[in-house]
């Protein structure tokens, strides 16, 4: 199934960002060998090209590792992989927080919802 990609974000920038979800929820581990770009591609339902640029953009993070004869690897580096993993989650908490206050909402009427939504995920 084609990856849910957005038309109003380049495209690379988002399989950046969902390559780097997958390894920092560790559907790849560190270390582990990542699919080919054509592969990814094809899963992606994108060119191979726009995932190269993807792969070129998560190797010069330090992300990932392009061994010459051993394909793409997730670094072994867990402090970058949890230090990644804070970035995203801070991303996605102020992309939350400036669209609730857009909405109007006050930062106890925030926390409220949190704390309610939080409550009802814990029951389930």
């Amino acid at each position: 199934m084609a990856w849910d990609l957005d038309s109003d974000r380049p495209i690379y920038t988002q399989l950046v960002e969902r390559i780097q979800m997958q390894i920092v929820s560790g559907n790849y581990p560190p270390g582990g060998k990542l699919p080919s770009v054509r592969e990814l591609a094809m899963v992606a339902a994108v060119n191979p090209n726009t995932m190269q640029k993807a792969f070129a953009e998560l190797e010069r993070s330090g992300l990932i590792i392009t061994q010459r004869t051993n394909g793409r690897t997730v670094t072994e580096d867990a402090e970058m992989i949890q230090r990644t993993r804070k970035e995203l989650a801070r991303d996605h908490v102020n992309v939350f927080f400036t669209k609730m206050k857009e909405l109007g909402y006050t930062k106890q009427e925030i926390i409220d919802l949190i704390q309610q939504a939080y409550e009802r995920e814990s029951n389930i």
